[in-house]
């Protein structure tokens, strides 16, 4: 904190630092970062328990299949748009055709929707992993120009090289600075799904058994 109002006060810019020095790739890297912040505002706002398995949902799911009231519980489902419902609903399509195809068709939309979900975050690992390689190369980028202002000036001015140096290093912090937030959330995101969707499976499963046949016993 005492460095950082050091160079406040010999008269460090940092807004050009950080913004201006790092030339077209920081810019880039600038856009990128406000890409990961909408991505993330929106991946928190979409992927949580009341869009996967709503209490609500669930609650009046069991009290329709207590009652018996097939129909009810496939016009209910239908209409929501949340995880559960989906897998409910397509399990109950297949209520004809036996408990096996069921079980099939449960399966299948959760692995649908569950697979939807993860494909949706990718691109949050996307530029995770696309972050320090635009760092360095804008690194590259500036270490070529400090190799050539040396060449051209033989011994340059310290600060026609920071200049150049100013842009590998400030390419490689904005790299940085989109890659560990990205991963972060894409991380948070993945481990949200995995846990609510195998919970909100698990609540399909215990709400068709009551279609499963029961076994005679041998006479």
């Amino acid at each position: 904190m005492i460095q950082v109002n050091m160079l406040a006060a010999e008269g460090v810019n940092f807004f050009r630092v950080l913004v201006v020095e790092g030339g077209g790739i920081g810019w880039l890297l600038w856009i990128i970062s406000v890409v990961v912040l909408a991505l993330g505002i929106h991946y928190f706002l979409n992927i949580r328990r009341m869009n996967i398995l709503p209490g609500e949902t669930l609650d009046h799911i069991r009290e329709l299949f207590g009652a018996k009231q097939y129909r009810e519980a496939i016009d209910l489902t239908a209409e929501q748009n949340d995880f559960l419902s989906y897998t409910i609903h397509a399990a109950l399509s297949e209520a004809p055709h036996g408990y096996g195809a069921m079980e099939r068709a449960m399966e299948e939309a959760a692995e649908e929707r569950t697979t939807r979900m993860l494909r949706s975050i990718e691109w949050l690992n996307l530029i995770g992993n696309i972050g320090p390689m635009l760092g360095l190369l804008g690194t590259v980028w500036g270490m070529i120009g400090a190799f050539f202002t040396i060449v051209e000036l033989g011994a340059p001015d310290p600060k026609a090289l920071a200049g150049d140096i100013g842009v590998a290093l400030v390419t490689t912090l904005l790299g940085l600075g989109v890659s560990i937030p990205a991963l972060s959330i894409y991380a948070i995101m993945r481990n949200r799904i995995d846990a609510l969707t195998s919970e909100a499976i698990l609540a399909a499963q215990e709400l068709i058994s009551t279609f499963r046949p029961t076994r005679k016993r041998p006479a």
